[in-house]
């Protein structure tokens, strides 16, 4: 089969793929492997009996049945959403939106993938822009993202230690350079993979940069803030015309409705409307129609508050716990400051083996995880070993599960290292 240069893009081996095939073989297999490598949300009883109740609504209202799965949404999203969520962020955070500041995607994945090719790459007659990551490790899935090459710029971040086996990145604003070329700047809050939380002063700065150069901040706040705040340190919303927020129902607890939300100017969501018309004539309305009636009675955000991101902090601490205990002070190992999402990242300072290594050895133990070297889209490779020091684990699943993937974890990093020791 002859494919064009993009079919042989969007084909050929990529972190994003690598992950997504890893849990769908093991889901499949019926192998008892423990599944700590994606970003499946757990499951919250309080969040999936309020979902039931009111997919039961929905399905007993004959013309609520029909909207949910009878009829095309505008290319936008779905109406009543959009105006739900206005009225919701205009009434809690004065922010000034109307409808027309809001557009729907079939998944966050999809809202980046049209987000970052509006903005960066070939600008004809030889013109190429890149979105600028002012913060790496970042996202694995933005890596793959663009139509063309180089799409990304990413910096080194500073490392501070903020405890015997924590640390934090922090972004080297001293570093960060914004040039003619940088078509957008794009930030995780809080960052998947490492948990980190940047500042409001570090958002406040970065804005600065994005408004002095005029081009967009896109902040991906998909486990953040304003919902589903899955948030450990204090992270303010915010939101005007020179950032375009991205918010997700999935870790709510949706992540099969796929229902991505971009909050932008008009001018871009008027742009997001029309390209997501050619690539998917219409978003799907079944996140939507869920999420409404919380959405109306900002019950979103309490639910957030009071349900969601305890849930998550309480089984953070449970795996911090663990793995500190499994791992001791025999070896030379750090977490990253877990600010918030649903990851913990690990560092393994000089590891004999690359991080990719300790993967394939922890799956063939039957723990799926993921190895940090994915997560530096935009940074070259140049001898940086700490990229290959890393793994992301999440802890989502059973508090049982996750804490013997962690314990084979510990297990597998001090037998790697009484090998090396041995063969010295």
């Amino acid at each position: 089969m002859k494919l064009s240069a993009f079919g042989q893009k969007f084909t050929a081996d990529a972190g994003i793929t690598s992950l997504m095939d890893d849990l769908g073989n093991a889901l499949s297999s019926g192998d008892d492997m423990i599944m700590m490598g994606g970003g499946n949300p757990g499951h919250i009883p309080a969040i999936q009996d309020r979902l039931q109740g009111i997919l039961a609504d929905l399905s007993a209202d004959a013309e609520s049945a029909r909207r949910l799965i009878g009829i095309y949404d505008p290319p936008q999203g779905e109406k009543q959403f959009i105006q739900s969520l206005t009225d919701l962020l205009n009434r809690e955070y004065h922010w000034g939106l109307t409808p027309a500041n809001i557009a729907l995607t079939n998944g966050s994945q999809a809202a980046f993938f049209m987000l970052f090719n509006m903005f960066a790459g070939d600008y004809g007659r030889g013109g190429h822009k890149h979105v600028l990551l002012p913060l790496a490790p970042e996202y694995i899935g933005y890596a793959d993202a663009g139509i063309s090459d180089g799409l990304f710029k990413a910096v080194r971040p500073e490392i501070s230690f903020t405890d015997q086996h924590e640390f934090k990145y922090r972004v080297d604003f001293d570093a960060l350079e914004v040039t003619g070329e940088t078509g957008a700047i794009c930030v995780s809050r809080p960052t998947n993979p490492t948990g980190n939380v940047i500042t409001d002063d570090e958002l406040a700065r970065l804005e600065t940069l994005a408004r002095a150069h005029d081009i967009p901040l896109i902040v991906d706040g998909a486990y953040g803030t304003p919902f589903p705040s899955l948030l450990f340190v204090d992270a303010a919303p915010h939101w005007n015309e020179q950032i375009v927020l991205c918010l997700s129902l999935s870790k709510l607890g949706m992540p099969a409705a796929r229902t991505g939300i971009v909050i932008a100017a008009e001018p871009v969501i008027k742009a997001l409307s029309g390209i997501n018309a050619i690539m998917n004539l219409a978003t799907g309305s079944f996140g939507a129609m869920l999420a409404d009636p919380l959405v109306r009675s900002g019950e979103i955000l309490s639910l957030s508050r009071d349900v969601v991101c305890p849930f998550y902090r309480e089984k953070m601490q449970r795996a911090v716990a663990v793995f500190s205990d499994a791992m001791g002070e025999d070896c030379h190992w750090y977490i990253h400051k877990p600010e918030g999402a649903m990851f913990l990242w690990l560092w393994f300072p000089d590891l004999p083996v690359t991080s990719l290594e300790l993967y394939q050895r922890l799956k063939a133990r039957g723990v799926l995880v993921v190895s940090g070297h994915y997560f530096f889209p935009g940074l070259p490779e140049d001898g940086w070993r700490h990229r290959h020091e890393c793994l992301r684990v999440t802890y989502s699943q059973d508090d049982d599960r996750v804490a013997a993937g962690l314990r084979l974890i510990a297990d597998e990093v001090k037998m790697i290292w009484r090998e090396a020791a041995r063969s010295e």
